[in-house]
């Protein structure tokens, strides 16, 4: 380390003394390269976090699997305490901007759920289905929703209920199918969820439709009637972005699946 430091007062004194106009800059040596580790786990590890990471910040998009190296790690997270903390730091994010705003009188304030991810876990699904390592199925996905037995995301709901507390309107906007209305309801209601003033899936006129163009369709006719969106939470991008954006968005995490 002392011989470090003497090497590094030296390369410094040097820049400052030479007739160099630019001599004001660092030299290039003084950029250190990390050894590369010898553990091949570990380096796996960390090369699956860092990909989890730029898939939340949407620097990957778009993709369509779970990298093979990375099955294991999407598994150890979503099954771990790690998963829950992240999604309860932007649900009490969320609560915290919530109760902030001053909720106008005139009961035209509104919040924004998506649902899959965001208040329902399709975990169970996704165990079954190598933790979004398989191509997303729409057949089978639909299987499970019709039993209807998606439980609660414990933060989402404690956001939920507070957001309702507060007096906010409810508007539920996924993409799921009107034909799925009944069923999501149900499993709504019995996973806590038990109050909405609206709820809006998909119909014919969706059909092939992007999401990001589907959920700002919506939001575009929530405003026209003049709501004001203050809140949006959801765990994917696309249900957050595009035109007629809340004033605050709410990204929980999810790094089973992307949607466009």
């Amino acid at each position: 380390m002392k011989l470090f430091k003497s090497f590094l007062l030296l390369s410094l004194l040097s820049v400052a003394f030479c007739d160099d106009p630019e001599s004001h800059l660092l030299p290039r040596p003084l950029i250190i390269q990390l050894p590369e580790s010898g553990d091949h786990a570990e380096e796996t590890r960390l090369m699956c976090a860092g990909w989890r990471v730029a898939v939340e910040a949407n620097n990957l998009s778009p993709w369509k699997t779970v990298p093979e190296d990375c099955v294991d790690y999407v598994k150890e997270y979503m099954l771990s305490r790690a998963y829950l903390i992240d999604i309860g730091v932007t649900c009490n994010e969320a609560e915290r901007f919530a109760r902030s705003f001053e909720v106008n009188g005139d009961g035209m304030d509104a919040w924004i759920f998506d649902i899959d991810e965001t208040l329902l876990s399709n975990l169970p699904y996704y165990v079954q289905h190598g933790y979004g390592s398989e191509i997303f199925d729409n057949i089978q996905f639909d299987k499970w929703v019709i039993e209807g037995v998606a439980q609660a995301i414990k933060p989402s709901l404690d956001l939920y209920n507070e957001v309702l507390k507060l007096g906010f309107k409810i508007f539920l906007v996924t993409g799921r199918t009107e034909s799925k209305r009944d069923v999501t309801v149900n499993n709504l209601i019995n996973a806590g969820f038990e109050k909405w003033d609206r709820l809006i899936l998909r119909g014919n006129e969706d059909h092939g439709k992007p999401a990001v163009a589907f959920k700002s369709d919506k939001r575009k006719e929530i405003m026209e009637e003049g709501y004001r969106i203050i809140g949006n939470s959801g765990d994917q991008l696309s249900d957050l972005l595009g035109s007629h954006v809340s004033m605050r968005s709410f990204k929980l995490s999810n790094p089973m699946y992307f949607i466009s």
